[in-house]
């Protein structure tokens, strides 16, 4: 019984005498003579009606061309029409509907967000300029800008903090030699 298990088993790969053997085999005598001319005819046939069914579908496209002439579609024109088709149908696609309805509900999540953001954010100013911190940073800057007032202007200057900064920078001009043109040094270096 191992004998014939190891036949069945056998892990050698062909010889040249069975690849010879398997080549000698002549498949057309299993087909009669008879039956031979039958298909040969039957092939025959269906060659010719292949050949007149391309000559059919050539005279076929050739009208539908000079119809397309006649009423003035171009393949552009098609073209054009295509992709419009295309586009309807991926917009009225379930996928397609799907997604632009989670893209809008995304954009109104994320504007909802933004402003409220943005709303904390104003109440967090108004806190912190409420905030003892912040006044008492706001009653040092006004005491920095009476202080520059009074030597800018005298006891009796008044006016913005703008006016003072204009006045102050009219001082400052005043104060710089005149007699002397920033471009003479470059001149002179050159």
């Amino acid at each position: 019984m191992e004998n014939k298990q190891q036949g069945l088993l056998e892990t050698e790969p062909l010889q040249e005498v069975d690849e010879d053997a398997v080549s000698e085999v002549d498949l057309s005598n299993s087909v009669s003579e008879e039956e031979r001319e039958e298909i040969q005819t039957e092939l025959a046939k269906l060659e010719e009606e292949i050949s007149t069914l391309k000559q059919v579908l050539a005279a076929k496209e050739k009208h539908h061309a000079e119809l397309k002439q006649k009423l003035g579609i171009t393949p552009l024109g098609e073209l054009r029409q295509n992709f419009c088709r295309s586009w309807y149908d991926m917009q009225s696609s379930t996928a397609y509907r799907k997604t632009s309805e989670t893209i809008s509900t995304a954009g109104q999540k994320t504007s909802a967000a933004l402003s409220n953001l943005g709303t904390a954010i104003s109440r967090k100013f108004g806190d912190m300029r409420n905030s003892p911190s912040f006044r008492s940073f706001e009653e040092k800057v006004e005491s920095t800008v009476s202080s520059l007032k009074s030597k800018v202007g005298g006891a009796n200057s008044g006016g913005s903090f703008e006016e003072v900064l204009s006045s102050t920078a009219h001082a400052s001009a005043q104060e710089t030699p005149t007699n002397h043109h920033p471009l003479e040094n470059s001149e002179r270096t050159c």
